[in-house]
């Protein structure tokens, strides 16, 4: 597989897995929420790494969940004293355990490869020349990382459908049901804070924020019905991968930044659609 064949894919798998979680997110009005988790992650990721020493052990994805749902626990405890509106409880939560992240980062981990900028802007680019050996062959790891959570995250929302869709339309109503809505939320926020941590070492974290809400807002926008928000989210997400992809090799420049730029013009087009479609209707009734 060539290069430039195993970037598009990796980009493919991991926009999906992003926007599949990022229509929940959207529908809950909790989308900078993810700004928050994709940057507060980093200080499990530190805290896992003084730990193991390992930049690739297992542990520093449980630790940055763990720190993701930190992050939504403290929020919610500060919103809910009614003193402090949502955001900004998230940007003072963010600010404080982002900010200790970068602090130890500088004063610990100098002569270390744990770069604040490549975690935050990620390099794709990079991805084919990271590899694993399966059963012979040698595969990428992005292919396989973001498969394997494209996977988890198509079963937890196959499986849990209904009682997502209830606990996120109709809170009254999981709560009389017995489907405990607030597990479900957690549940949905540990995906939300792995799958950030599995997309950091690829795309980084400031794309994994466009893949996460900016297809997920687009598909808004499109269709109201679930389903096919999860359908829209996920095409949209493809496609901007492959447009931006051959966009950046086109103009020479940055392959995140191209398929960030690809999700938000796609948003701009539907968005003003939308208006010219609102105002035909107007005019004409």
């Amino acid at each position: 597989m060539s290069a430039g064949l195993t970037i598009q894919l990796i980009a493919v798998l991991i926009s999906v897995a992003c926007s599949l979680l990022g229509v929940f997110l959207v529908l809950r009005s909790m989308s900078m929420l993810t700004d928050a988790i994709s940057h507060t992650v980093l200080l499990g990721i530190v805290l896992s790494f003084f730990i193991t020493h390992k930049l690739d052990s297992p542990l520093l994805i449980i630790g940055a969940t763990l720190v993701g749902l930190l992050t939504v626990y403290l929020v919610e405890l500060i919103t809910d004293t009614n003193l402090v509106k949502e955001d900004a409880a998230i940007g003072i939560v963010l600010s404080i355990l982002f900010s200790i992240a970068i602090v130890l980062i500088s004063k610990y981990t100098a002569n270390i490869h744990l770069d604040i900028d490549t975690v935050l802007l990620g390099e794709i680019a990079f991805a084919p020349f990271h590899t694993k050996e399966i059963f012979g062959f040698k595969i990428a790891s992005g292919i396989i990382n973001g498969f394997s959570i494209l996977i988890i995250n198509l079963l937890f929302i196959t499986i849990f459908f209904k009682e997502i869709k209830i606990s996120i339309f109709d809170r009254a109503l999981a709560l009389t049901l017995g489907l405990f809505p607030e597990i479900f939320h957690y549940l949905l926020m540990t995906l939300v804070s792995v799958t950030s941590v599995i997309s950091f070492d690829v795309v980084g974290a400031t794309l994994m924020i466009s893949f996460m809400i900016g297809p997920a807002t687009t598909a808004y926008m499109i269709s109201k019905n679930l389903k096919s928000m999860l359908i829209y989210s996920s095409l949209i997400g493809a496609i901007s991968s492959i447009l931006g992809y051959h966009l950046a090799v086109f103009l020479d420049v940055s392959i995140s930044g191209s398929i960030a730029v690809v999700i938000g013009m796609i948003f701009f087009i539907v968005l003003f659609g939308n208006k010219i479609k609102n105002k035909t209707v107007f005019f004409s009734s």
